[in-house]
């Protein structure tokens, strides 16, 4: 079976199960496009976007707009004007951040355009429709002090299995800058030697393959995790598998980022850190200490898969202790 042929069958089981990207149900507005429109309508998540993150992250908006719509008496898609989708946006300001508002805003833009081009709709009622300003110098990820991040690591228990592969995949996430998606996605085989060193290779966002030599304590980390879960002669396996329970053995199955959040969350509080952390912590927290210790901004972005500095500066948070040596100024 081809790849658009496999696409337009997921789009059938899509329809057959009557849900969106994400779990949302399919609403009824996308329903009653007929066979043709509700096809294209279903294309625009699993034809247009490759991402399954943001597939996901559209699936939920795309389906809170349409029901918004259902609930405010509008029965045809077409019938959707621009001061519908206005009205709509206006209302998500008590509930979501600016940045969330303006991801539902672009994912209903793109719908539209998806549906004018399939000749589904005759316009774009989100077109003229403005989102709310938003500007960011700093990000907002969570961070910790290197001495935390050195505390966390050295407080799992490597004795195990489980706790070699936690310390693995968190380093990685720490020396590498690497998103968890990237991480989870490593095969056996992207961990590799080359000029003497040991190299490892992410798939990071956009279809980019970043390739980076290891950090020695990130080596020492994989080759301990590998040897022990006996790795090696499944080079196209996932790296990162699943242990359930307590078992003591893999599955073959790679790890999912939500187990992956819900293991760092139980590592950091058994490690009593306080911050409430994620993921994407780890990933800014490498880049501050790099830059903290003269690292130059252009490699940071090289290294993290950055295609615009300004991104790159926003996990620089090297300010923040600065701004608190200031407020201990206020010797009151």
């Amino acid at each position: 079976m081809s790849r658009s042929n496999q696409l337009k069958e997921l789009s059938r089981v899509q329809a057959a199960s009557s849900e969106l990207p994400g779990g949302a149900a399919l609403p009824t507005l996308a329903v009653r496009l007929g066979k043709k429109g509700l096809v294209r309508f279903l294309e625009f998540f699993t034809v247009n976007i490759r991402n399954r993150n943001t597939r996901e992250a559209y699936g939920r908006a795309a389906g809170n707009f349409l029901r918004w719509c259902e609930e405010h008496g509008i029965d045809e898609l077409s019938s959707v004007q621009p001061v519908h989708v206005a009205q709509y946006i206006e209302g998500l300001q008590d509930s979501y951040s600016k940045p969330t508002i303006k991801q539902h805003l672009a994912c209903i833009r793109m719908m539209f355009d998806w549906l004018v081009v399939g000749q589904v709709v005759p316009e774009n009622p989100a077109k003229a429709v403005r989102g709310p300003k938003h500007s960011v110098a700093v990000g907002s990820t969570p961070v910790l002090s290197a001495e935390e991040a050195r505390q966390l690591l050295d407080s799992i228990d490597t004795s195990t299995l489980i706790g070699l592969r936690d310390r693995a995949l968190i380093g990685l996430m720490v020396y590498s800058f690497s998103r968890i998606e990237a991480a989870i996605s490593m095969r056996v085989e992207d961990f590799y030697p080359e000029r003497r060193r040991w190299w490892v290779r992410l798939r990071e966002k956009g279809g980019k393959v970043n390739k980076m030599p290891c950090h020695h304590n990130l080596e020492a980390y994989l080759h301990e995790y590998i040897d022990a879960a006996r790795l090696k002669s499944e080079p196209k396996s996932p790296l990162f598998r699943s242990l359930p329970g307590r078992a003591g053995s893999l599955t073959s199955a790679g790890l999912d980022r939500k187990a992956a959040w819900v293991m760092v969350r139980r590592r950091a509080k058994a490690a009593s850190i306080e911050t409430s952390i994620c993921n994407h912590t780890f990933r800014a927290t490498g880049i501050t200490e790099y830059l903290r210790n003269g690292g130059k901004v252009e490699v940071a972005q090289q290294m993290a898969g950055h295609s615009d500095p300004r991104t790159t500066k926003l996990y620089d948070r090297r300010s923040d202790e600065v701004s608190l040596d200031e407020v201990e100024r206020i010797l009151i």
